[in-house]
C-alpha cells in the first residue's frame, strides 16, 4: 500500500465537491463519500467495472483518502492510501500456493513424469510473472491516479 500526504488551502466541503464534481459516474469512476463530521470526510474512488474480466484491465488500483481539517484556518489534510484489489492478490496468492502443492505431491509421489514436474514449474511461473506483471501495473496505476487527483485539486 502505497501513501500520498499533502495540505490544501481549501476547506475539506470544497474539496470533496470538486471530487464529486469532477469524477461522477459518466466518466467511469465510482466515488464514495463519507462525511464523518465537520473536521473529517473519507472517500474511496476505483474504477467502475461494468464486466468481469474488466478487474484485468480496470480496478487494478483503490483509492482511499481521508480529508481533514488542520488547526490553520481554512487549511486541509489530505492523506491518500493506494491498495491493490483483492482479488489480484488472491490469484497471485492461489497459483504459488497451487504451485508449492505440486511441488511437494512430486516429492512425496513415487510415480512421478515430466508431466508433474512441468505442471508444477508452469504454475509457479504464472504466479511469479503475474505478481511482476500486476507491480509494474499497479504503479502505472498509481501514477495516474495521482495525475488525475493532482489535475482536479490543482496541485502545483
Amino acid at each position: 500500500m502505497k501513501r500520498w500526504n499533502f495540505k490544501l488551502k481549501s476547506n475539506p466541503n470544497v474539496i470533496s465537491e470538486n471530487l464529486k464534481s469532477s469524477l461522477n459516474s459518466d466518466y467511469g469512476f465510482v466515488l464514495i463519500i463519507k462525511n464523518e463530521g465537520s473536521d473529517l470526510i473519507l472517500f474511496k474512488i476505483r474504477k467502475w467495472l461494468n464486466y468481469a474480466w474488466y478487474i484485468i484491465y480496470h480496478n487494478n488500483v483503490i483509492v482511499n483518502g481521508r480529508l481533514s481539517k488542520t488547526d490553520t484556518d481554512n487549511e486541509t489534510n489530505v492523506e491518500i492510501s493506494f491498495k491493490q484489489h483483492l482479488l489480484w492478490k488472491l490469484v497471485i496468492f492461489t497459483h504459488l500456493v497451487l504451485g508449492l502443492i505440486f511441488v511437494i505431491a512430486i516429492i512425496l509421489s513415487k510415480n512421478t513424469g515430466v508431466a508433474m514436474y512441468s505442471l508444477a514449474l508452469g504454475t509457479i511461473a504464472v504466479g511469479i510473472f503475474l505478481r511482476l506483471r500486476l507491480q509494474k501495473k499497479h504503479e502505472r496505476n498509481i501514477e495516474e491516479y495521482r495525475t488525475l487527483i493532482s489535475e482536479i485539486l490543482e496541485l502545483k
